[in-house]
């Protein structure tokens, strides 16, 4: 089970996205946001800081270490971190209401309501929307995108290259009273980091969870026929990305009913001990975090004892790090199917 959590703290800017390289003659633009950085970006730290400071034996670190998230939390209290907002609920800024099934499809009274709220605390994680509404339960992204041009200057002059002579980096500003989080079953030794794009400089520290964390005791929940993802699932085979795992409790997508958005990009870069270098895994999609599953047939352990096989695998399973972490959930089911 994990047992730590890795607290971020960025010393000034973080990294938001990919960047782009623009010419001189063209300052239009620039490349999506994507933040916080994912699971995988945490779980290469590790073991670029074991490469350096040997804390672990490496073949024990491959096949123990897990890592789940993105999370964010205040800095003064980050074990009760936030998770993202399952789709069931829509908390508005002065409203707030719940999908639920009725006859077998999806209903819902204010179904043009607008989310206002994308994140909330994982100990209030079943109760009612207009509750975590009221309450204070619910919170927007603490961080801001901040495009920041760099020049790649001559070395004999002050001006720029003619070719890719600009960057431009999209960097996140995060609230100085918080953090991100990362839930991991090993801690890091407290210290500064270079992590993500462009090397910025953060802060580290480890936070072990005591046995009886209500944290843990919610992960440790088995997950019945509902349940939402709080970090990315990504599902299929090196080849096909699938919306849900292929599995004997997924059989056929006619009986799964699903809130969800979009797909994301997912893809990380994975090291080579041999080479020392690494290189950039399969390109996949992901479903979002929040997304809400209903199956027909219960699935009846937690995310910890699913099979291994269930995950996709690039030389290891996607598990390690921490694909399709949920939680279950209460929907309101009225009439027959």
């Amino acid at each position: 089970m994990f047992n730590y959590l890795i607290i971020i703290n960025p010393l000034g800017f973080m990294y938001g996205s990919a960047g782009s390289f623009l010419s001189p003659e063209n300052l239009v633009g620039h490349s999506g946001a994507k933040f916080p950085p994912e699971a995988a970006t945490v779980s290469g730290l590790f073991f670029s800081v074991n490469q350096a400071q040997k804390l672990w034996d490496a073949d024990n670190l491959s096949q123990e270490l897990y890592v789940a998230g993105p999370f964010w939390g205040d800095c003064e209290n980050p074990e009760y971190f936030y998770v993202p907002i399952p789709w069931s609920k829509i908390i508005a800024k002065d409203n707030s209401s719940e999908w639920k099934i009725k006859n077998g499809k999806w209903d819902c009274d204010k179904s043009k309501l607008e989310p206002y709220y994308q994140w909330q605390r994982i100990n209030f994680w079943n109760y009612p929307a207009e509750s975590i509404r009221s309450n204070g339960y619910a919170e927007k992204s603490p961080w801001k995108f901040l495009s920041v041009l760099h020049p790649r200057t001559k070395d004999d002059e002050r001006c720029t290259l003619k070719k890719d002579g600009l960057f431009l980096e999209y960097s996140v500003q995060i609230n100085p009273d918080h953090c991100l989080v990362y839930l991991s079953t090993h801690p890091l030794p407290e210290g500064w980091y270079r992590f993500g794009g462009e090397n910025h400089i953060v802060e580290i520290n480890s936070l072990q969870l005591p046995d009886d964390s209500p944290i843990l005791e919610l992960l440790r929940q088995p997950i019945q026929s509902t349940f939402a993802l709080i970090t990315p699932g990504v599902w299929g085979s090196n080849r096909f990305s699938q919306r849900y795992p292929q599995n004997e409790f997924f059989p056929h997508q006619k009986n799964i009913q699903m809130l969800t958005d979009k797909p994301l990009p997912y893809r990380y870069r994975v090291g080579d001990r041999k080479t020392k270098r690494g290189r950039l895994g399969r390109g996949r999609y992901a479903v979002p975090s929040g997304s809400v599953y209903v199956l027909e047939k219960s699935i009846g352990k937690p995310w910890w004892d699913w099979d291994e096989e269930w995950f996709p695998k690039e030389g290891f399973s996607l598990k390690r790090m921490g694909c399709g972490l949920c939680l279950p959930i209460d929907i309101e089911v009225i009439g027959v199917a």
